[in-house]
């Protein structure tokens, strides 16, 4: 890696290690400090990297508790880039870090051909043995991928537009949020433009330890996305991950792609609708009373990437005004999965140990259903609790063409 953070900001307080999910659930990591500045100086001396540094889950919760703003995760990430610039990453952590790529291949087998191969109790065994637990909540491929979708939904043409950013998730696993996306924007008065040339963020390579690759996804889409950000349309999209991928992780990592192309932000897609609801554009209470439809007690989870952005949290207001719906902040801390992170057979009960706090609190709460805008924060969250998590943008869509139907 070229690209350096001084470590010299850190106090060595120790918020960082408090607040740490993993250090807090397995004694393998030496916690945020130790392996994020503290371990930085001994890199600079070329010294050789400790072991523990691949525990770092990237959830950012030391990035968020510091009271410095040291990057920790960020040195953390890229100090795994160095390491597997030495030793190449395997296998399982090249099919965690690219499953985009891999739809794209599998995109002429049948979805359910698919997800049997995929998810069998033999393939699952297999899996196990290559390092991804058999027990992992691994989403099933949809029929169909939602940029496949978009483009046969029959959009009003308002006069303004919104460009939609959907991310793998919900490209590859959940186009039905997409869909939602789409029909919440439009009630705004908003037609949607979803790209089709756009790919992953790099999350998941960058996490994976597929650095380059990251830098190539991430300048297709800085190039891709200049367009629409020179033509003056706001840029969103529902995942918080993404998010702060390009807010945060790209000009830190890359900074060099952001002098060439220019910073391209992503807008969060709840606050996007939520200020439409402030001005009138958007009207979350269509029927009269809210009393057409059964009351729905609802329990949320902020993802960890989405505090880490510090723009609150837009989609437990937009649920608070949706007419019959009691909605409750979990504040449980992380869900444990960090992306791929949970899905690993050296760290699946890590992730379950970490998730612990919240899938109790959902149980307990007597919540008819969860939200959260993380699709493996809801992957999870079903895995851990039981209990049926949605995006907050299906809830809406939900509640409202509800209530339509009712007062038409």
């Amino acid at each position: 890696m070229s690209v350096h953070i001084s470590p010299d900001n850190c106090i060595a307080c120790t918020t960082c290690v408090v607040h740490c999910p993993v250090a807090d659930a397995t004694p393998n990591f030496l916690g945020p400090r130790m392996i994020g500045p503290a371990y930085e100086r001994f890199r600079l001396l070329g010294l050789n990297e400790d072991p523990s540094l691949h525990y770092c889950s990237n959830c950012k919760n030391c990035d968020i508790t510091c009271p410095h703003g040291v990057p920790v995760s960020s040195l953390n990430m890229m100090a795994r880039a160095d390491q597997c610039q030495k030793t190449p990453p395997g296998l399982r952590d090249w099919i965690l870090g690219h499953g985009e790529l891999m739809a794209k291949w599998l995109h002429l087998i049948p979805a359910g051909l698919k997800n049997f191969g995929m998810l069998n109790p033999f393939t699952r065994q297999v899996l196990h043995k290559l390092g991804i637990h058999k027990r992992a909540p691994l989403p099933a491929f949809a029929g169909r991928n939602f940029r496949h979708l978009a483009r046969q939904v029959k959009q009003p043409d308002t006069g303004r537009s919104v460009v939609f950013y959907p991310g793998c998730y919900v490209d590859v696993y959940d186009p039905q949020t997409g869909l939602d996306m789409i029909w919440a924007m439009n009630r705004a008065g908003y037609k949607v433009i979803v790209p089709q040339d756009l790919v992953c963020c790099g999350l998941p390579m960058v996490a994976n330890g597929f650095w380059q690759h990251a830098r190539s996804n991430a300048e297709h889409n800085l190039r891709s996305l200049a367009q629409w950000r020179d033509q003056g349309l706001p840029v969103v999209t529902g995942c918080p991950s993404c998010a702060l991928m390009f807010r945060v992780d790209l000009p830190e990592y890359f900074p060099d792609l952001g002098e060439k192309y220019g910073a391209c932000r992503l807008e969060d897609a709840q606050d996007f609708l939520l200020a439409c609801a402030d001005s009138g554009e958007l009207d979350l209470a269509p029927a009269a009373s809210g009393k057409n439809q059964p009351d729905m007690k609802i329990m949320y989870h902020a993802p960890c990437h989405l505090r880490a952005q510090g723009n609150g949290l837009p989609s437990l207001e937009l649920l608070r005004r949706l007419p019959g719906v009691s909605v409750s902040n979990a504040h449980a801390g992380c869900c444990g999965i960090s992306g791929s992170y949970g899905f690993k057979t050296e760290k699946y009960e890590i992730a379950q140990r970490v998730g612990s706090t919240l899938f109790s609190t959902i149980r307990e709460s007597g919540a008819t259903l969860t939200a959260s805008e993380c699709g493996t924060c809801r992957v999870q969250i079903e895995h851990g609790s039981g209990t049926s998590c949605q995006h907050p943008v299906s809830i809406l869509r939900s509640r409202l063409e509800h209530s339509d139907v009712k007062k038409a």
